[in-house]
């Protein structure tokens, strides 16, 4: 993947977190926004994370619910493999996530445990997978949005 999403602001990958949603899933992320970046990742009521396309894919995307919920800021996230945001005896479960994701385009109404940076756990829950397809047909990633979070 190349790297938009280097920036929390930035408008291309915004975009493409938006559009591919809306191709992919066939509903719209968030309403029509003048400034879509500044909305995702500041003030959308949900979180929002996206990875990369590596074999040991890797965040390139965290707004900033899902800062909070996984208690990393965003240098911590970005750069870091997305597997590390399950403890290990809960890998399998992510990973046939991930799996069905690419299989099937996306997936709905997930809830997966999850750990933040300090070692309490959580409930990601409501979610939707899907993958980041750009408007030329090239899969840049995947993404996920949670539409809230919970102690487990």
């Amino acid at each position: 993947m190349s790297d938009s999403g280097s920036s929390p602001l930035d408008a291309a990958f915004a975009r493409l977190l938006v559009d591919s949603y809306h191709r992919v899933v066939g509903k719209p992320l968030i309403a029509a926004s003048a400034d879509a970046a500044r909305h995702l990742y500041e003030d959308a009521p949900f979180g929002l994370l996206a990875h990369d396309t590596a074999d040991d894919p890797r965040f390139t995307y965290a707004n900033l619910v899902a800062q909070h919920a996984f208690e990393l800021d965003w240098t911590e996230f970005r750069g870091m493999p997305s597997r590390l945001s399950a403890e290990p005896d809960r890998q399998e479960d992510r990973d046939a996530l991930v799996h069905a994701v690419t299989t099937h385009g996306f997936v709905s109404g997930y809830r997966g445990r999850r750990i933040a940076k300090s070692g309490r756990r959580f409930w990601i829950e409501d979610v939707t997978m899907w993958n980041l397809i750009d408007d030329t047909g090239v899969k840049q990633g995947q993404a996920a949005v949670f539409a809230r979070y919970t102690a487990a």
